[in-house]
């Protein structure tokens, strides 16, 4: 009978808190569900509330246990519903039910069906690679099989993950294949994560280097000559002569009305430079204001 005193499993607060997985139908998690379960279901001390242990469920006699006892065994119903999905809620739930039909009917459902459930994991694991999958997932697919009763042996877990390995792991999946015995499968994916650490740091390192190197260039070098177009202009020769032949610079020579210099062929009102080698003349080779020589 229960003690009318205040019961540890009415101060839960939170179930998530101590059972994280969600029994869903997608992902055949019951036994490891059931098990977590049933061990914090002890620890608190309601555990009779789901395993009978072979005798008939009966509550208290007396009506304060009485009204204890619903209210414990509402508080484990409740976390039955709170860790399933709204699919499997749907499917369990039954007006005034206690926690124990909607134990066995959970347990009817994952346990009916086992051999085409193991069909159909044993399928997935087979093909898991590690390029699509981490090792975790290849584990989940073992546990599955264990809850509808086709276990994974040790080296068949082992030899699976190493034959999905890609292959920069080759060498790692060479090391593990050639252990007698194989190691257990937490130890190879120990060794596994390790060499995924190595080769991510040396393709950091890798990639340090390359940006150092790009650095070396300055970022601010001067510009081609083809960059910009005064850049082009200034390369071009001077066809008539070069200003700088001009005694003095500034210096006007007015028979000529240049502003260059030497011997006429400045930058002036020559018409080969106006023009170009052409040579032909120019309507305004004599200003108008100027006059015409």
């Amino acid at each position: 009978m229960t003690d009318s005193k205040f019961h540890p499993a009415l101060g839960v607060s939170n179930i998530k808190n101590h059972i994280s997985i969600i029994l869903s139908l997608e992902k055949v998690q019951y036994s490891t569900w059931a098990e977590l379960f049933k061990v914090f279901a002890k620890s608190h001390k309601v555990l009779h509330h789901i395993i009978s242990n072979g005798k008939a469920v009966a509550s208290p006699s007396d009506e304060a246990s009485k009204d204890q006892w619903e209210t414990l065994d509402a508080t484990v119903l409740g976390w039955i519903y709170i860790t399933i999905t709204n699919d499997l809620l749907k499917t369990i739930i039954e007006p005034d039910a206690i926690a124990m039909e909607a134990w066995n009917r959970l347990r009817d459902i994952f346990q009916d069906n086992k051999h085409s459930r193991a069909v159909s994991i044993e399928q997935e694991f087979s093909h898991t690679l590690m390029e699509d999958f981490s090792s975790a997932t290849l584990k989940e697919l073992s546990d599955q099989l264990r809850n509808v009763d086709s276990p994974v042996s040790n080296d068949r877990l082992v030899l699976q993950m190493v034959s999905g390995l890609t292959e920069a792991y080759n060498s790692i999946g060479t090391i593990i294949r050639q252990k007698d015995p194989l190691p257990l499968f937490n130890q190879a994916r120990s060794m596994v994560i390790l060499e995924e650490a190595d080769l991510a740091k040396k393709a950091a390192t890798a990639s340090t280097g390359t940006v150092l190197v790009a650095a070396g260039s300055s970022p601010f070098s001067p510009p081609s000559a083809n960059s910009f177009g005064y850049m082009q202009q200034q390369s071009r020769p001077v066809q008539g002569g070069n200003r700088g032949q001009n005694k003095k610079k500034g210096h006007r020579n007015n028979n000529n009305n240049s502003r260059g210099g030497g011997n006429g062929n400045g930058r002036g009102n020559n018409p080969a430079n106006r023009l170009g080698s052409g040579g032909s003349t120019n309507q305004w080779q004599h200003p108008s204001w100027g006059g015409s020589q």
